[in-house]
């Protein structure tokens, strides 16, 4: 597996975002390797602090990840008058997982990730996410999101999908049978929350 980083620089580039890219000068390359499931990337960077990719696509960096875990989680959470019983979809990185269970009205969070490795990656090159999987309120479920929605209907306040953009494992994520069957596991009046990419093309 051929590593992404050409003269000192990791570059991004997709077919989502057509005639731009994002560039990161590298200091270290921390962790590089393939999962089950994607190719899980963390380096360290000149100006962005730790930095992690999956499968060549930036998912987060520590000098700014706060923008969007705070938009993502706090939004939904103070929409809703008790949430009390939050389901996060994806989230490896653990910086969404953090915000939710500072909300004293939350008594539990599942966290559904597919991937353990970028769990474990995060545990140890994200700590400043990572923190929230030590908290009594979580329950880890490492597995398919869609198959435990299946098996728990009616169930949740506040359903938050924290999922990588729309190529690879998490394309089924913005399909309309995912929403519905989010539907089917919320409570009544509960809401919401998904990483939607952009909402636009130029």
């Amino acid at each position: 597996m051929e590593l992404p980083v050409r003269d000192g620089w990791f570059r991004e580039t997709c077919s989502l975002w057509p005639g731009q890219a994002m560039s990161l000068q590298v200091e270290e390359v921390l962790h590089h390797h393939k999962s089950a499931f994607q190719e899980i990337l963390v380096f360290k960077s000149k100006t962005y602090g730790n930095v992690l990719v999956l499968d060549g696509l930036i998912q987060c960096t520590e000098r700014d990840e706060f923008s969007y875990q705070e938009m993502i989680a706090n939004l939904p959470l103070c929409s809703h008058p008790n949430p009390k019983k939050v389901l996060i979809i994806g989230g490896g990185d653990g910086g969404v997982l953090r915000e939710v269970v500072k909300h004293p009205s939350v008594e539990s969070v599942v966290q559904c990730e597919i991937d353990e490795e970028v769990i474990n990656v995060s545990k140890q090159y994200l700590p400043g996410m990572a923190v929230g999987y030590s908290s009594p309120k979580l329950t880890l479920h490492v597995g398919d999101g869609f198959q435990f929605m299946k098996q728990n209907q009616d169930a949740f306040d506040v359903i938050i999908t924290d999922s990588s953009d729309p190529v690879g494992p998490a394309e089924s994520l913005f399909k309309e049978s995912y929403y519905q069957l989010m539907k089917t596991a919320l409570r009544e009046g509960g809401i919401l929350c998904c990483q939607g990419e952009k909402m636009f093309h130029v």
